[in-house]
């Protein structure tokens, strides 16, 4: 039987997780600044691209380049469902006519586009995700390679390299909220399910794994798709907060910061995830107010303009000497305390244990 203190301490990881979103949504609100609410809501919606790239990063242990180009896909459906159609006739005049003649609401966009980037993501994932290291890794940058190439020609669909402008602007700091609070909760129902540790059971010991009936092909597979829903959510989001998308916006700038935000905050676990975004969003915004210039006195102080990429490349770097598994050190966020303590490097690797696992422990 699952102890209730150990039900909560694993609860409560989601639950802090949310109430820290919600707090930076409620300082946003308080500021009355637009300036730091359309950062804040940029933020959420990285929250949503990073939990997502966890999913199946954090889980499987295979880094993959190419779930930005999930993001792309479904911003694009996006476009393609909730332009009007007078807008769609003069760049997208290729499109079928059931998406040419008809404009859909944004809460049907928000469910059919991620559902098209999953099931894109299910008919590459069965021949990647056989895959393994840097055979698998390589494959999924092709992946992303051949979705931005195909998206920057297919003028008539697309729009091609000239972005496709018009897509309703209705992402605010509650709807980005919103897609980041439940992006949080797929993530964790799915770390605590079945597929989530037979997934993290393959990762830690293959051929084990493999050995005691774990098909690793199809759990990968599940993380996969799982993965892309969540970042089409984000391709959604992004796409209603830009009003304008462009297949480049899609490629390898998003990809490297999304991955460094996962790795800083500490690829195995969900509160690295939301964390390393929280933390590399603050620094990106402090250098941009830094190249624009801050009043001290009667001066104006100001970093040279292109500085910022140097300067959060030495901060990427610095964190990673320090803390090799992230700022959380690969531990989750409970009401025991930030794992910010010394502890040995098995420890670190593995992520926190699970109600039933814990009971498993004490009754063997």
């Amino acid at each position: 039987m699952i102890s209730r203190s150990a039900l909560f301490r694993t609860l409560s990881t989601p639950v802090i997780l949310v109430l820290l979103l919600v707090v930076i949504a409620a300082l946003a609100k308080l500021t009355g600044s637009g300036p730091f609410e359309r950062t804040v809501t940029e933020t959420f919606i990285r929250v949503v691209l990073v939990v997502g790239l966890y999913i199946f990063i954090g889980n499987s242990g295979v880094m993959s380049f190419g779930h930005v180009g999930f993001m792309c896909l479904s911003a694009y459906a996006t476009a393609w469902l909730t332009i009007p159609p007078m807008m769609k006739k003069f760049s997208m005049k290729g499109l079928p006519d059931f998406l040419l003649l008809h404009q859909a609401p944004l809460i049907v966009s928000l469910v059919v586009s991620p559902l098209f980037a999953a099931l894109f993501a299910y008919l590459v994932g069965r021949i990647l995700m056989r895959l393994s290291g840097i055979a698998a890794s390589i494959a999924t940058f092709a992946l992303l390679a051949i979705i931005n190439v195909i998206y920057s020609n297919w003028d008539s669909v697309t729009g091609g390299t000239s972005s496709v402008v018009g897509i309703p602007m209705l992402t605010g700091i509650w709807l980005s909220l919103g897609g980041a609070v439940i992006a949080v909760m797929i993530a964790y129902a799915y770390g605590v399910s079945r597929f989530g540790l037979a997934l993290r059971a393959a990762r830690e010991e293959a051929t084990a794994a493999s050995a005691s009936g774990v098909d690793i092909v199809k759990q990968r597979l599940i993380a996969f798709v799982v993965s892309a829903f969540v970042i089409g959510v984000a391709g959604v989001l992004y796409a209603h907060f830009l009003g304008v998308v462009n297949p480049d916006a899609f490629y390898l700038g998003l990809t490297f910061i999304s991955l460094a935000m996962l790795v800083v905050g500490g690829m195995n676990s969900l509160s690295g995830a939301v964390l390393g975004v929280v933390v590399i969003s603050g620094i990106i915004e402090i250098l941009r107010s830094l190249e624009k210039g801050i009043a001290i006195g009667g001066a104006t102080v100001a970093i040279p303009n292109g500085l910022q990429e140097i300067a959060i490349g030495v901060i990427m770097i610095l964190i990673l000497i320090f803390r090799p598994s992230g700022l959380t050190r690969n531990q989750e966020l409970t009401s025991r305390g930030w794992p910010f303590r010394r502890e040995g490097a098995s420890k670190r690797a593995l992520p926190p244990a699970m109600p039933e696992q814990e009971a498993y422990g004490k009754n063997h």
